[in-house]
């Protein structure tokens, strides 16, 4: 977990939307006025089920999709503002770490020119031949794997040494935010910790910040300094990592961590079973998305859309509910 949470604001997401056509002339909504703040230095951790938004979100704060609606800003800049060489130079900022070290990497470049390839796309290749190979081999003992890789293909390598590739190509133009798309969800448990631990030695280093999208919840409770849990399109819940893992404020967070067999293990509690299946993102619940599912769920529910409740003993906890778990902890603890 990063040192540095109370580090300046980097990245700041404010009522994002994006919606996207789809077959039938339907309307698919798939953010909804997304509300997020990053640190510098530190790892925000993103989880929600299949179909939530997540890579919606990751494509939008990496510019390749552009918002409806709302704001993205890095150090008060509107990438979307930015036109040519400033857009350009822009970008250089946030890298990605993709998910599958197999096809994350062109078969028919070696390490040395995979991680070389933003240098020339960017047009920062300046300095000769060696200058260029002595950068290189610079990242490769950056990411723990040696001068020995530099000439290597990637089908040369096991799947945690090529993410190390993929990692270090995502540091070659020295970004502020890398996005990480479940970066070790193809590799073994051992080699995932190692990829990890990694990420973690590097962001103390160069003071990277991280938006850790997983699935893997205890891997998140592991790397992150606070988790945004996302529901149709939807923040639900926002805070540092301990709070929401332990204290809940949703009651679909709740679920979701209870579905965790490692957490739930951990935490000694039983499995929330949800009614019912996730609902349609074309026609998605009024009021509160997830009143369908929910056995809280009263009629309010259904007609608004549920406020902010805070937690009153962790500053930065919020969830999206009319009837929030923690007030009902918080009323417990006081009558204890």
């Amino acid at each position: 977990m990063s040192e540095h949470q109370h580090a300046d604001q980097v990245l700041s997401v404010r009522d994002l939307t994006k919606s996207f056509r789809v077959s039938g002339g339907k309307t698919l909504r798939a953010l909804d006025g997304i509300n997020l703040d990053l640190a510098r230095g530190e790892t925000l951790g993103l989880v929600g089920e299949s179909g939530c938004g997540k890579s919606t979100l990751a494509r939008t704060l990496m510019m390749l999709e552009r918002p409806d609606s709302g704001s993205v800003t890095f150090d008060g800049i509107d990438p979307f503002g930015l036109k040519g060489k400033d857009l350009l130079t822009f970008r250089r900022r946030v890298q990605m770490v993709f998910q599958d070290p197999y096809a994350s990497l062109n078969s028919r470049m070696t390490a040395a020119e995979i991680i070389a390839e933003p240098w020339r796309t960017h047009k920062t290749l300046h300095g000769s031949r060696a200058d260029r190979d002595m950068r290189v081999r610079g990242l490769l003992d950056l990411v723990g794997l040696g001068a020995k890789a530099f000439g290597k293909y990637p089908q040369e390598f096991s799947g945690g040494q090529r993410q190390r590739i993929g990692i270090a190509r995502a540091l070659a133009l020295d970004p502020e935010v890398i996005i990480c798309d479940e970066p070790v969800s193809a590799l073994d448990l051992s080699v995932q910790a190692q990829v990890l631990n990694l990420l973690n030695d590097l962001q103390r280093e160069l003071k990277i910040s991280y938006v850790f999208i997983s699935h893997d919840l205890s891997v998140v409770r592991h790397v992150a300094d606070r988790v945004a849990v996302m529901y149709l399109g939807r923040i639900i819940e926002n805070g540092p990592t301990e709070p929401v893992f332990d204290r809940a404020s949703h009651h679909y967070t709740a679920a979701l961590m209870s579905a965790a067999p490692k957490l739930r293990d951990s935490q000694r509690g039983e499995r929330i079973l949800l009614k019912g299946e996730v609902p349609s993102p074309l026609n998605p619940p009024s009021g509160c998305r997830f009143r369908t599912r929910c056995a809280a769920a009263t009629e309010i529910c259904a007609e608004q859309r549920p406020p902010l409740s805070l937690d009153v003993l962790v500053p930065g906890h919020v969830a999206e509910c009319h009837h929030p778990r923690i007030d009902e902890q918080q009323s417990a603890l006081s009558h204890a």
